[in-house]
């Protein structure tokens, strides 16, 4: 069955009802996706109000200490439904399940099943088994994560129409001290080329205008599969994909960026000039004791060419403050980097112990409040450049991709240019001129808020 939007049943069925949450990441947002498209496909029905849902499922992140108890909160607080709603079975699923498994069901005895990231595929009958009246006990299913869906899986997309993630791969074979994520997604498996370029395809077809590559470390896509210069192969092919105007590779580690694939940002306009590259830190004892790779000098290198091999590329990088041993000198020394640098778009998180990581038994732990004082500090100094940036494109035009009526007035139009990335940057507001959700634009830019652009349709 092709990948394709799928119109859910919501109300008049007597279908079996799931309520569906969605967590975390976009990656979690193509599992609960594929799950639905399972699910609907199997014939259950889907309904937007949890109290009227026979079987709720929690697709859950495990990701950071905050995303953990938030995905804690909503198991517990959607239990609840068993005695005040249609609730009769409630399912965990994703990375938290994956992650502790056996201790969910202990702790959180309102669960009736916990999924792991390995059966995803099995969702529908694992929701039969639940329900079945003999089977009314709490049930683990876990394995190694070997699931990756292909081109044939359904899917019912949670996004805009014109706008859709596609997971090229999963896992990682990284060993960043801080990082959970082999733990809960096993190692790097790529899928390959030709089910990507089929995905793709299809989607296309459905008219999706912007395509946003994602995986836990992308630039390595394929080394699994024997690929060299994996992504570098799937770019070329994708590039050929018709009707398919954006191409944005996310998660770039900063080593292993060829030049081959600078070239094809730099010369293939469907690929965005934009790069998002995590660089956790510049202090280079930090950055040895996070288990990265390279240092500042080989990180200076690779920024400066990248921006000058691709002339006006916006730049999203992200950084950890607190990790243990970040004293104030390589903090000051971060600070002033960010100011130096001028990146277009800067994500900072607390560090936190995550189980069975390497840094866990580092020592020269950081208070959470000196933490989140130096999260403050470096947002702040972010937000001048960001103010700064926005002025300057007052006077450009540029072209956007129109999203549709903006979410707090009818009287504006929101749209993206292709520097701004869907859901974590900014937007561009349209106050005159009249478009569709989907379609490509010329806007002239009058006005800049923090992170947003204010412009009117040119002809």
């Amino acid at each position: 069955m092709p990948s394709r939007l799928i119109t859910p049943i919501r109300s008049g069925s007597k279908k079996t009802t799931i309520g569906f949450v969605n967590l975390g990441c976009s990656k979690n947002q193509v599992d609960s996706e594929v799950m639905l498209g399972t699910l609907v496909t199997d014939g259950f029905a889907l309904t937007d109000d949890p109290k009227k849902a026979e079987v709720v499922i929690i697709n859950t992140c495990g990701f950071i200490e905050e995303a953990k108890q938030e995905s804690i909160d909503t198991i517990i607080s959607h239990g609840k439904l068993k005695k005040t709603g249609s609730c009769r079975v409630l399912i965990a699923a994703g990375c938290l399940a994956q992650r502790y498994q056996g201790d969910l069901l202990k702790q959180l005895p309102e669960l009736d099943g916990v999924v792991g990231t390995g059966e995803f595929g099995k969702i529908a009958q694992i929701c039969r088994d639940l329900l079945a009246p003999k089977n009314r006990q709490q049930r683990l299913w876990i394995s190694e994560p070997p699931y990756l869906y292909d081109a044939d899986a359904p899917r019912l997309r949670l996004g805009k129409a014109h706008s859709a993630y596609v997971k090229i791969a999963e896992g990682c074979n990284r060993n960043c001290a801080f990082c959970a994520i082999p733990l809960m997604r096993g190692k790097q498996r790529s899928r390959p080329v030709e089910s990507i370029v089929a995905e793709v395809t299809r989607l296309a077809a459905e008219g999706v205008k912007e395509v946003n590559l994602i995986s836990q470390d992308t630039v390595n896509y394929g080394v699994d599969l024997g690929l060299r210069q994996g992504i570098v192969a799937l770019l070329r092919e994708l590039v050929k994909v018709k009707d398919l105007r954006w191409i944005r590779p996310f998660y770039l580690y900063p080593q292993q960026v060829s030049e081959e694939l600078l070239d094809l940002y730099a010369g293939e306009e469907k690929i965005t000039k934009y790069i998002d590259m995590p660089l956790q830190h510049i202090n280079n004892q930090m950055l040895k004791r996070m288990h990265r790779l390279g240092d500042r000098a080989a990180i200076n290198s690779l920024v400066d060419r990248i921006r000058t091999r691709i002339p006006g590329v916006t730049f999203r990088t992200a950084f950890i403050v607190g990790f243990p041993g970040e004293t104030e000198w390589a903090f000051e020394e971060l600070r002033e980097y960010v100011e130096e640098t001028e990146f277009d778009r800067v994500a900072v998180f607390l560090y936190s112990d995550e189980e069975d990581t390497p840094a866990v038994e580092f020592d020269d732990k950081v208070e959470r409040s000196v933490m989140h004082e130096r999260r403050n500090e470096l947002l702040a100094v972010q937000e001048g450049i960001a103010a700064a940036r926005g002025q300057a494109r007052i006077g450009s035009v540029m072209e956007v991709l129109v999203e549709g009526v903006a979410e707090e007035t009818e009287l504006l139009l929101e749209a993206r240019h292709e520097g701004l990335a869907p859901e974590i940057d900014g937007v561009v507001y349209i106050n005159d001129g009249s478009a569709t959700a989907g379609e490509l634009v010329k806007v002239e830019i009058t006005d800049a808020a923090l992170y947003d652009l204010v412009g009117h349709i040119v002809t």
